[in-house]
């Protein structure tokens, strides 16, 4: 017997989704494809230097590749999943991943450093298409608490491109050469196409929304309510990860084996954190994205209490990955159940947000790191969270009077 996953305004219909094995086929697919993803959007962090030298150009200008790459995509989210929101999911699947297999594997081949820029360009343009896709199938596979774990395992491949993208990179970089970073990226998208070629069936979409339906989403007070919650918990989160290794470098004074040791224990963290997510958000949901802000406030006030004391600082940053893990599965919850009706262009919009507060607040955590050092960004971290806390609750009294 056939099962659909199901929104209000979207109906999949997918054999894949006959048992339980097969679900669980597809959602690891997607997994290992947004790890693609993202491992191609992140992977570069680890080797801009070996770009720079390569290309004779300046870190800075390398750096573009991590920067430009961000922007597209920001831009880019709210649009590409409303325009293909009609499109067979599994045609989406191919469309994207064969696109990045191919930039990544031109990359590699790239004669200059503005070629390889305009071959990051393209597929960023189609990050979040496939991103949202993901999420959007995951949110639809059957009752909340099987949704709710797919979605977190979907998460699963997020936080592993962002956090093993880089340090895998550059030791391919390292050990072999940059064409062999490159290749890696293209090898992982490839890999998921043959195995989404193969082994994922069509998945036209049934009954899909106009696109003035799905942009009447926009007139709903909870889902503004929503972005602007992910927009200041995200910046919070995110600003401070990208300030993560000076923290422990100047901060907590660690030598550079331990603040590798210490990056890759952090990620492994919010690994954990995205799988307990999926059991809290079906069991609890209007509870854990109430508590979430709460927890990491006070995991970040203890840290900022004991200052440079390492070892206590180490624990507790393992503590606040777990719970950053939690955090990521509850933004895109928020928005989700905002605008169920439109799940695709709700799930650009989510990653829309969470790319802006990363782009607004980091350059504050910044500047005052640059006024008090490393140790002083926490107090910035301190102020988003109990604005995200407080934002939160306005946006769960708004679902209650809607």
């Amino acid at each position: 017997m056939e099962t659909y996953p199901r929104t209000k305004g979207t109906l999949v219909k997918s054999t894949m989704v006959k048992a339980s094995a097969n679900s669980n086929v597809l959602v690891l697919i997607l997994a290992v494809g947004v790890f693609g993803i993202l491992n191609t959007e992140m992977g570069v962090v680890g080797i801009v230097p070996e770009v720079a030298r390569t290309y004779g150009v300046s870190v800075a200008d390398a750096s573009l590749l991590v920067s430009g790459f961000a922007l597209v995509v920001a831009i880019a989210a709210p649009i590409m999943p409303l325009l293909f929101s009609k499109m067979n999911r599994k045609a989406v699947m191919l469309l994207t991943l064969g696109i990045f297999t191919i930039c990544n594997g031109a990359a590699a081949f790239a004669p200059s450093f503005e070629a390889m820029l305009t071959l990051r360009v393209v597929p960023a343009a189609f990050h979040p298409l496939y991103t949202s896709m993901a999420l959007a199938i995951a949110s639809q596979m059957g009752t909340p608490e099987a949704s709710a774990k797919a979605s977190s395992r979907v998460f699963v491949g997020v936080s592993a491109g962002m956090v093993l993208g880089a340090p895998v990179s550059s030791a391919l970089a390292s050990v072999f050469s940059l064409f062999a970073s490159m290749m890696f990226f293209a090898l992982v998208t490839l890999v998921v196409f043959i195995a989404t070629l193969f082994l994922v069936p069509s998945m036209p979409v049934r009954d899909p929304l106009s696109y003035g339906k799905q942009l009447a989403i926009l007139k709903k007070p909870l889902l503004w309510a929503s972005l602007i919650s992910v927009v200041v918990l995200n910046g919070a989160m995110f600003g401070f990860y990208g300030f993560l290794a000076d923290y422990l470098e100047a901060g907590l004074l660690l030598v550079p084996a331990a603040v590798s040791a210490m990056l890759l224990a952090y990620g492994g963290a919010n690994i954990v954190g995205n799988l307990a997510a999926g059991k809290l958000l079906a069991n609890t949901p209007v509870k854990t994205a109430r508590f979430i802000p709460l927890a990491l406030l006070a995991a970040f006030g203890v840290l900022f209490a004991t200052a440079s004391l390492a070892i206590a600082g180490c624990v507790l940053l393992v503590i606040i990955g777990i719970l950053a893990g939690i955090a990521n599965n509850v933004n895109q919850f928020l928005v989700a159940t905002a605008a169920p009706e439109a799940p695709d262009f709700a799930n650009g919009l989510y990653l829309t947000a969470a790319n802006l507060g990363v782009t607004l607040f980091t350059p504050v955590l910044g500047a005052l790191i640059s006024q008090g050092g490393a140790l002083f960004s926490v107090s910035g971290v301190l102020v988003l969270l109990a604005c995200a806390f407080f934002l939160i609750a306005w946006r769960q009294c708004l679902n209650k009077t809607t």
